[in-house]
């Protein structure tokens, strides 16, 4: 059956086109703040460690958080076609994240504060005179408002879908998948937020406990947290919220796809299975992001290599397939909107390829701390998640069909997203290290010819961005 309640969905109400300015505004904005930082590692231009630590923090909660808002308007649009979502807890979700926000950039502009955005303990509260704890409690604090919205945001999609299916079991597909009935089975967005629903309610419960811990720590030095066990909480929540935005922003490809291609997406007992399997394994695959810590308990280590192995395939099989499967001999008129969401696809099944080596116990300990990081993260997000936003909100905007300009900014941008994120890896490969502000002259040559490639992805954007402003106040 298809996934779409309708055959021609229904334009973007105007929180949702809100939820979108501010992706366009911060996405642009951490982009430029990135490039920065390439350029001052390439040696292009003069930045103090300081301020390249400031703005690695920024930048890195800033793509997480906007990550986050923009997968949490493409579920809402389409999910609220399926059951009653309230549009006072979207709104609401905007405002924490925006007050969250201002604290977040804040605090590193203003108050010098640099931990990142994995705030790992100790470091927040051993800056070394650049911060004071004040200023580390305060960017806790706007982290933790962030998570609030979001906490809402969830736990009113499962409001809504147990009030539209009975069951998360129901909306999971289970008696279609367990029972064999003969009743349709949920459209696949209703399936991919119940997941959602399920995996980051944990992560964000994780991640609340583990930041309130932090900030009394920070403010009664006393209190003392296990690291190990600290980090272990951080990374749940921070690996599986990475992940839920782009389940949640996936669901533009489940939508609008057939849309071009002619093609209702399948949603069948393959399709329910791999959801299922992911919604266990995004939540115990985070230990592959703590295999080079020696205390760690060796079954952890095991499972992290394991499930690093499974995890990302089964929805990923059944996505890049059906998405092969819809375009191969549809017929489909490319605009700039399908290009986009095409190039999601290889995005998130290429970028899958680095992941799955750097979660190879062996390669980790090689790998894991230097460029090749960022370069397998930047395929998701740069070529996967980005992509999903752009054809989203161009499919909207469009309605009167493609300018040259659009697909102009479609090849920048692929192209230099490619660039840009091999770039990464080709320096990590080379054993360049990630998070050094300095470079030695051998390695300046992988940051200035990635600074290129950021910044015609960044031009492009800025491009795209302000055509989808202007046309999408025009009427459909």
């Amino acid at each position: 059956m298809s996934t779409s309640a309708e055959a021609h969905p229904r334009r973007p109400e105007s929180l949702v086109w809100l939820y979108l300015a501010v992706v366009g505004i911060v996405v642009v904005a951490m982009m430029g703040v990135g490039l920065v930082m390439r350029m001052g590692q390439a040696g292009l231009l003069q930045l103090s460690p300081q301020w390249f630590y400031r703005f690695l923090t920024m930048h890195g909660v800033g793509m997480v958080g906007i990550s986050g808002i923009g997968g949490a308007a493409i579920l809402y649009h389409f999910l609220s076609a399926h059951v009653d979502l309230s549009r006072k807890v979207f709104l609401a979700n905007l405002i924490f994240f925006l007050v969250g926000a201002v604290l977040l950039l804040g605090t590193s502009l203003f108050a010098g504060y640099a931990g990142a955005w994995t705030f790992l303990y100790p470091l927040p509260q051993h800056s070394m005179g650049q911060w004071t704890p004040i200023a580390a409690a305060l960017h806790l604090a706007g982290l933790a408002l962030v998570g609030v919205g979001f906490l809402l945001f969830h736990l009113d999609t499962g409001r809504a879908i147990l009030g539209r299916y009975g069951s998360l079991a129901n909306a999971l597909g289970w008696p279609q998948l367990f029972r064999g009935s003969a009743a349709d089975p949920p459209p696949a967005t209703v399936v991919a937020a119940t997941m959602v629903l399920i995996v980051n309610v944990l992560g964000l419960v994780s991640g609340a406990s583990i930041i309130v811990m932090s900030i009394v720590s920070l403010l009664a030095p006393a209190f003392t947290i296990d690291p190990l066990l600290a980090k272990n909480m951080i990374y749940v929540f921070g690996h599986i919220f990475i992940n839920a935005t782009i389940y949640m922003a996936v669901t533009a490809v489940y939508e609008l796809l057939p849309i071009h291609t002619g093609r209702p997406w399948k949603v069948n007992r393959v399709f329910l299975a791999a959801w299922n399997a992911s919604a266990l394994f995004v939540v115990i695959v985070y230990p592959h992001h703590l295999l080079m810590d020696f205390a760690q308990p060796t079954w952890l280590h095991v499972v992290g290599q394991i499930i690093s192995y499974a995890s990302g395939f089964p929805i990923l099989v059944v996505t890049a397939f059906g998405a092969l499967t819809l375009v191969h001999r549809s017929g489909i008129r490319w605009t700039a909107a399908s290009a986009f969401l095409f190039l999601s696809m290889f995005g998130w099944s290429a970028g899958v390829v680095p992941a799955v080596v750097d979660g190879t116990i062996a390669a980790n300990q090689v790998l894991h701390n230097t460029q090749w990081v960022p370069g397998h993260f930047h395929f998701y997000l740069v070529l996967g998640l980005l992509s999903m936003f752009l054809g989203f909100a161009l499919h909207f905007s469009s309605q009167r069909g493609d300018a040259v300009a659009d697909r102009v900014g479609f090849w920048i941008y692929a192209i230099g997203g490619l660039g840009f994120t091999c770039l990464f890896l080709a320096a990590g490969a080379s054993s360049v290290p990630r998070r050094w502000a300095a470079h030695l002259a051998d390695w300046q040559g992988f940051a200035a010819a990635g600074s290129v490639f950021g910044a015609g992805v960044l031009v492009a954007t800025i491009l795209l961005v302000a055509r989808i402003a202007v046309r999408a106040r025009r009427p459909a």
